[in-house]
């Protein structure tokens, strides 16, 4: 038998917590931010970890790719002429970057942190499919090493979220379980991948483009073709998915005690991949040298644009079979509502998703 699970616990859990959350300036980042001051105003306090130089520039990325959009229009108009102080009364900007061991922060700020942090969501991720092999094993990789690390040392810590990819299945068809990757696993039979020589492969790589003298722009190709080239050799379509899987893996085998949840997101890219073929294709008439770019765009999304796989939802559908009531605003506006088939999906599309692509995207 399901047991219930009252929505009104989920709101609770989130009272008096402090919860450090990186990538808060991606797209879900900072919607979850929105979403956790919304409906529990009550939490204790929002670490956001952003790259920047110090807490001036932190707290001024804040402000314009957070806290300045659209999204925040309703706690505006909440508290009014309020806003201003309840925002850093909630949110501590913290500089720093996950690609760094200790997340790049000094040890007054480690100190206070590791006896304070309930929650950590790690967010922050490059998601460009041929993003040189180097900045994507830094973020997806040892990024997810150094979270860990981090959440180790926190001595309150109750829960560590990490946001995956569900395309970390590659190109494979039918129906995908949401099971982990361990260790050395790969999608293509016969390998056998070792993370510790990839990382060693990088800096090989890298010392050699450096004694060769070789430009920005043919470091920046190299590392770039290494990315997709590794990434196919063990089954993974693009350098994305393939240092997310990796950073997957890391996660697993080093979490030990830890409590741990993977949440692996599938990206809405079908309309956005037709709206960029529709642009690509009159872009390559105004301009034939695009050529070579177009059709390296065009391989990179042809695995999702025709993907025919199918992505197990069954703990999903667990917890939404366990919640007992809906917990609803003073507008009656649900906050947990994520039942896929309440969504009218052709106004979603039209009226939100593709004005949304059209304002963000192409201005």
């Amino acid at each position: 038998m399901i047991q219930e699970l009252d929505a009104d616990v989920v709101v609770e859990y989130f009272r008096g917590k402090n919860i450090l959350i990186t990538g808060s300036t991606g797209f879900l980042g900072k919607v979850l931010v929105e979403k956790i001051l919304r409906v529990q105003p009550d939490v204790k306090k929002l670490f956001l970890l952003v790259r920047a130089l110090d807490d001036g520039f932190a707290k001024q990325r804040i402000q314009t790719e957070v806290t300045g959009k659209e999204i925040f229009g309703i706690l505006k108009e909440k508290y009014g002429d309020g806003f201003e102080d309840f925002i850093p009364e909630k949110i501590c900007p913290l500089p720093g970057d996950i690609i760094c061991d200790n997340l790049g922060l000094d040890n007054a700020q480690l100190t206070e942190l590791f006896k304070h942090i309930d929650i950590i969501v790690n967010g922050a991720a490059t998601t460009n499919f041929f993003e040189r092999y180097d900045v994507a094993f830094n973020s997806n990789v040892l990024g997810a090493k150094h979270i860990c690390k981090f959440a180790k040392n926190c001595a309150k810590l109750k829960m560590l979220v990490h946001v995956s990819t569900a395309y970390v299945f590659g190109e494979h068809e039918g129906l995908q379980l949401e099971k982990p990757f361990l260790m050395g696993q790969t999608l293509k039979g016969g390998t056998h991948l070792d993370i510790e020589s990839e990382l060693k492969l990088i800096q090989q790589t890298r010392r050699e483009l450096k004694e060769n003298c070789s430009s920005e722009r043919a470091e920046k190709k190299t590392m770039k073709e290494l990315g997709l080239k590794r990434a196919r050799e063990f089954g993974w379509p693009n350098t994305y998915v393939f240092t997310k899987a990796m950073g997957e893996m890391l996660l697993g085998h080093l979490r030990e005690w830890l409590k741990y949840i993977c949440l692996r997101i599938q990206q809405i890219l079908h309309l956005a991949n037709i709206a960029l073929c529709g642009v690509l294709s009159r872009r390559y008439k105004e301009l034939n040298r695009k050529y070579n770019y177009i059709m390296l765009l065009i391989e990179l999304y042809a695995p999702y644009t025709l993907y025919k796989g199918c992505f197990d939802d069954m703990n999903t559908e667990r917890l939404r079979m366990r919640m007992k009531k809906k917990v609803q605003d003073k507008n009656g506006a649900c906050h947990f509502c994520f039942d896929p088939k309440s969504i009218d999906w052709g106004d979603y599309f039209y009226r939100i998703h593709i004005p949304g692509m059209i304002k963000y995207l192409t201005n």
